[in-house]
């Protein structure tokens, strides 16, 4: 039985775990060594609010419609809030409906991927290029011309108008 975000949260945040307000991969986040942008977990923890840190550093997901980003639909640039390297241009921004900003492309570059085990689901993790900070999670069913969803926290993210 294939898992994914939708079946476990349910489109109307009941799912199995949609009460949940953050639920994480119990393990830290980027190597410091890693990627371009390097600072100390203290560093990470005065630059980020306490959600943004839970997300970008510790792997967690936010709650399923708690982010403005989901309804943001004017033109600009989504960028990563750790470190504000340009991730997904609005043009590629779709309604899901799951709940979460999502994208059928990134920008060139700005984004990495790796496997992602956790959670009884096999997933690929979405990371920023330039500071590691977990994203979200990609998935094969998102509309032409990719086909692909990128299911995006927005508190790991920053818009910012054209």
């Amino acid at each position: 039985m294939k898992i994914d975000r939708r079946a476990l949260f349910g489109l109307g945040g009941a799912g199995l775990l949609g009460g949940f307000l953050l639920w994480g991969r119990g393990e830290a986040g980027a190597a410091p060594g890693d990627f371009p942008v390097r600072f100390s977990d203290e560093e990470w923890r005065r630059r980020l609010t306490a959600e943004q840190y839970s997300v970008l550093r510790r792997g967690s997901t936010e709650r399923a419609r708690s982010s403005p980003l989901d309804r943001e639909h004017r033109r600009g640039t989504f960028v990563c809030a750790g470190c504000s390297n340009r991730l997904f241009a609005s043009e590629a921004k779709f309604d899901s409906g799951t709940g979460w900003p999502s994208f059928f492309r990134p920008l060139p570059g700005a984004v990495g991927t790796r496997p992602d085990n956790s959670l009884l689901a096999r997933r690929t993790e979405v990371h920023c290029r330039r500071c590691g900070g977990h994203l979200g999670h990609v998935f094969n069913d998102g509309p032409r011309p990719t086909g692909l969803r990128y299911c995006m926290n927005g508190v790991a993210m920053r818009f910012v108008p054209a």
